[in-house]
């Protein structure tokens, strides 16, 4: 009772972080417009987080491992913050992706050391379950926030940016008050082994390690999934004239897609299935997805198009991390560090690629996402698990 109450602890610091986060996403598209960005410039400012995570993500989930959980969550959750406020501050390109930079550094410890928390506070029958949950809370406090976003948005573009701040050191308050340690001290690493920076020989082989086949598409869940959302703002505001209103309604509906997805769907099909059959189950359902952003054009058929796709695109990174948990025994914080390592390149490669075609046709990016996924599946079905 006491562990489900912690992580019931946790999945509302998530919400409560996420929400602040979710104010400020309708607005980064129009912010970027502002300054004279477009497509690429949009990219960029999207991989430059990505970078940061590939960087520092395996050094906080170590870090987890040596002195516990609840102080790196916390360092995460105001990197957090401390983001949204120098967003808020900004008034050129240079000084977005400056405070871009300074977030991802930090920002990156939240989501794998909170998979570590789940998974010092579960069995391998709930793992997949309540990591399911972890995106299900992010997902519920992003269905709130873009449309608080799009409202704020209507007084000054740098006004939701601030007020997703205050509710992001809100939340480490929260976990410093609140929020138990789930690592007991003799249980975390040997305080005498080094702590290393990304390794991209390391990277490389531990794809032919127990945990290849999950680090496989922990990379395809953002490379193909940024070739959708890097871009959705500036797309719906050149094809379709949407504003930030109308961009934070159909991210609310996205966002309760989400939550749903990972909420009640994951772990249900995965106790069925299991992870392997999963992942290559939404790598297909997510090629026909982009099939079908191509055709939506209007309101009503772009949110079906948008729901079925994050619907299936949901599925991978619980899946994914599920897999990798069940195999990593006693390094977990390391494990996600490494997964969260792969996400990061798609982050990075993924708005870049993105970017870059938008800015030549604004289908290109949905027509290069629905081959990568459809590419990523057949590779899926010749890989040995």
């Amino acid at each position: 009772m006491i562990v489900k109450k912690n992580v019931a602890i946790l999945f509302a610091c998530i919400i409560i972080a996420m929400l602040g986060y979710g104010i400020a996403l309708p607005v980064l598209p129009f912010y970027i417009e502002q300054f004279g960005g477009r497509g690429l410039q949009l990219g960029l400012l999207v991989a430059a987080y990505g970078i940061m995570q590939l960087i520092f993500a395996p050094v906080w989930g170590s870090l987890s491992d040596r002195y516990g959980r609840k102080p790196i969550l916390m360092i995460g959750m105001s990197g957090l913050g401390l983001g949204m406020l120098l967003f808020g501050f900004s008034r050129s390109l240079l000084m977005l992706y400056g405070a871009q930079l300074v977030s991802g550094a930090l920002a990156c410890a939240m989501f794998p050391v909170a998979m570590a928390y789940i998974s010092d506070s579960s069995s391998d029958q709930e793992r997949a379950g309540l990591m399911g949950k972890v995106g299900a809370s992010a997902g519920l406090g992003i269905v709130l926030g873009p449309g608080i976003g799009g409202i704020l948005a209507d007084y000054s573009l740098a006004l939701p940016f601030f007020v997703a701040a205050s509710v992001c050191f809100a939340t480490v308050l929260i976990i410093f008050f609140v929020l138990p340690e789930s690592l007991e001290p003799e249980k975390r690493s040997d305080k005498t082994e080094n702590i290393t920076f990304i390794q991209l020989k390391g990277l490389w082989q531990a794809i032919y390690t127990p945990i290849g086949f999950g680090l496989f598409a922990a990379f395809a869940v953002y490379f193909g999934k940024s070739n959708f959302s890097s871009i959705y703002g500036l797309y719906a505001l050149e094809r379709f004239g949407y504003g930030p209103k109308e961009v934070g309604s159909i991210l609310m509906i996205m966002s309760l897609a989400y939550l749903i997805s990972q909420g009640f769907l994951v772990g249900p099909l995965i106790k069925k299935i299991g992870e392997e059959s999963l992942i290559r189950l939404a790598l297909i359902g997510n090629a026909l997805g982009f099939l079908l952003l191509i055709l939506a054009s209007q309101y009503v058929t772009m949110v079906i198009a948008i729901v079925f796709f994050i619907i299936l695109n949901a599925m991978l990174k619980p899946s994914a991390l599920s897999f990798i948990s069940k195999r990593a025994s006693d390094r977990q914080g390391a494990a996600m560090g490494i997964a969260e390592s792969y996400m990061s390149v798609g982050r990075v490669a993924g708005p870049i690629w993105a970017g870059s075609l938008f800015d030549v046709h604004i289908l290109l990016p949905f027509i290069s996402g629905g081959i990568f996924f459809l590419i990523m599946f057949f590779v899926s079905m010749r890989k040995k698990v």
